[in-house]
């Protein structure tokens, strides 16, 4: 059971606006729900997260949000399938890895439903790392 404590409820003429302390939350349709960021800036609640991310250690998932498998494909490439797919492949990625002797990390071929990863050593050389880290921000489906 849920226990709501507050000072005052007052009605709104329309049911745009919830105010929590002092920072309104705005929807001004649906889908489009807002909050006061820093300053007066306005951030969108569904584009300002992240939509998955993954840490795996020695290619195992260790700590991970839509993550529904990773596959180790071969030597240094992985596949990272999404529980939830986003609505196209043209998200934003995000991967490093903690193992400075591998400066070579790219995300290899996206598709709604996954991310593929690439790492090598200075050398162009394909190479397993131990601890790596992926985060995907763009729409789902």
């Amino acid at each position: 059971m849920s226990t709501v404590i507050l000072d005052t409820i007052t009605g709104k003429s329309t049911a745009t606006t919830i105010t929590i302390g002092s920072t309104p939350v705005v929807s001004a349709s649906a889908n489009s729900m807002t909050i006061r960021g820093e300053g007066s800036a306005q951030t969108s609640i569904q584009q300002g997260l992240a939509k998955c991310w993954n840490r795996y250690d020695q290619h195992v998932s260790t700590d991970s949000f839509n993550v529904g498998s990773m596959t180790d494909q071969a030597t240094g490439r992985y596949l990272t399938t999404f529980t939830n797919n986003m609505a196209n492949n043209t998200f934003a990625v995000s991967i490093c890895s903690i193992e400075t002797s591998y400066n070579n990390i790219k995300s290899g071929t996206n598709s709604t439903s996954t991310i593929g990863c690439q790492m090598s050593d200075t050398n162009g050389n394909d190479n397993d790392q131990n601890v790596n880290n992926t985060i995907v921000c763009g729409d789902l489906a």
